[in-house]
């Protein structure tokens, strides 16, 4: 069922927004907390406003979230995005140890939570959060179609 994550999506679509701002692809993300419904942290790509490659907005969000429980491990937590993670953002999510990740919008070029490739669920790693794809995908999709039609 997608209907719970929708609020959150917002949120994270709210941040996506803010990635613009600085020149940013648009992509927000939010970790909520073990009630699934406080927000912990929120995270948008900061690449290239601080020049930074690990500047994703999943990674921004988990470093956030670690920071406010003053604890690495994040169990309990979702991570609702607005785009499907990349190989590094689903790698600091195992690591993290959340419960679960909410996306958007798939990314059938790097996505690595089912597309592409599919290392949040890989059997071999030690954990492996819950993945929940789609949850408001066109609006999340349009939005980063909007961002690259006019560049």
């Amino acid at each position: 069922m997608r209907d719970p994550w929708r609020a959150a999506i917002r949120l994270a679509l709210d941040e996506a927004r803010r990635a613009v701002r600085g020149g940013d692809v648009p992509v927000g993300a939010v970790v909520l907390a073990a009630d699934g419904t406080t927000v912990l942290a929120a995270g948008h790509n900061e690449r290239e406003a601080t020049g930074d490659p690990t500047a994703h907005a999943e990674v921004l969000a988990l470093r956030r979230a670690a920071a406010e429980l003053g604890e690495w491990r994040l169990t309990g937590c979702t991570l609702v995005v607005t785009l499907e993670p990349c190989t590094m953002c689903a790698g600091a999510l195992v690591q993290s140890r959340v419960d679960r990740v909410v996306y958007g919008a798939r990314d059938d070029k790097a996505g690595a939570a089912g597309s592409l490739w599919d290392v949040i669920r890989d059997r071999r790693l030690n954990h492996r959060p819950e993945v929940i794809e789609g949850v408001l995908a066109e609006e999340c999709a349009g939005l980063l179609t909007d961002f690259f039609r006019a560049r």
